[in-house]
């Protein structure tokens, strides 16, 4: 298993790096809109639909189309919505449960999280369009809270966090992982070529206190969103979103904590 997970994670690291360093927007636009595609292809499975391949096929035509007219960063209605998706309806939802997968209210969701879906892709390619840097040192932060959490966990966790859904995630895991964004994000502010990343324009933006709360707000967005897809998972009865990436599992389950933070972090570059 962890022979299959490195060979994977190194065509994965292998196939990103030709396509950056190729320096062309496009071809990280078409990279973008493949993941995409096998998003959404990977959502529509988890929420029951019938016919996931005609679905995925209306969600690309709509990708396609905002990318071709440039819509997704002329403006900031879709992260706006995303953000309000996820703070009104997704994030309660790991409160109160989802509904059966037969439901109206099920088609209903479904089309909200393919809106939040369509919305963190987009959200990654406008970073993108600030600089290869940026976009990843909005990644960056996502993935330091994962492995934060991680190792707080094992070493402190006691108090469950969502027993229901991801039985393995604490309270301590949690904080733990916020606690390593932050001090990662103050350590960036001393490191010249850091200076055009996320959180060092925070800090010169709106201050220490605008650093620590917006941080604190795209931790606590990746937890929902890692347990958002958990819940997904488990209403399914799927170990894994696909088995299309050997050893990861799907697209979903490597990206789902970025689902709910990109379009926010959009949402904050915008505002700075």
């Amino acid at each position: 298993m962890l022979r299959t997970r490195i060979i994977t994670a190194v065509v994965l690291l292998i196939i990103l790096l030709a396509v950056l360093l190729s320096g062309s927007w496009l071809a990280f636009a078409v990279l973008t809109g493949v993941f995409f595609a096998v998003a959404a292809w990977e959502c529509l499975r988890l929420f029951g639909n019938k016919s996931p391949v005609a679905g995925t096929v209306i969600w690309i035509a709509a990708f396609v189309w905002l990318v071709y007219s440039q819509s997704f960063n002329q403006n900031m209605v879709l992260p706006g919505i995303c953000v309000a998706i996820w703070a009104l309806r997704l994030t309660p939802s790991l409160g109160f449960g989802l509904p059966p997968l037969e439901s109206i209210t099920n088609k209903l969701l479904t089309g909200l999280y393919g809106i939040a879906l369509l919305g963190a892709f987009l959200a990654i390619l406008a970073l993108f369009e600030r600089s290869v840097l940026y976009m990843f040192s909005v990644m960056v932060l996502v993935w330091i809270a994962d492995i934060g959490a991680y190792f707080s966990g094992k070493a402190f966790g006691k108090r469950k966090l969502a027993p229901s859904i991801s039985p393995g995630k604490s309270w301590e895991g949690a904080i733990g992982g916020g606690v390593l964004v932050l001090l990662a994000g103050f350590g960036s502010i001393f490191v010249p070529a850091l200076r055009d990343t996320f959180a060092v324009s925070l800090y010169h933006s709106w201050g220490v206190a605008g650093m620590v709360l917006i941080l604190t707000l795209l931790v606590a967005a990746s937890i929902v969103g890692d347990l958002f897809e958990s819940q997904l998972k488990r209403r399914a009865g799927m170990k894994d979103s696909s088995n299309l990436l050997p050893g990861h599992g799907g697209v979903l389950d490597r990206l789902d904590a970025l689902i709910p933070t990109v379009p926010l972090a959009v949402l904050v570059c915008h505002w700075m």
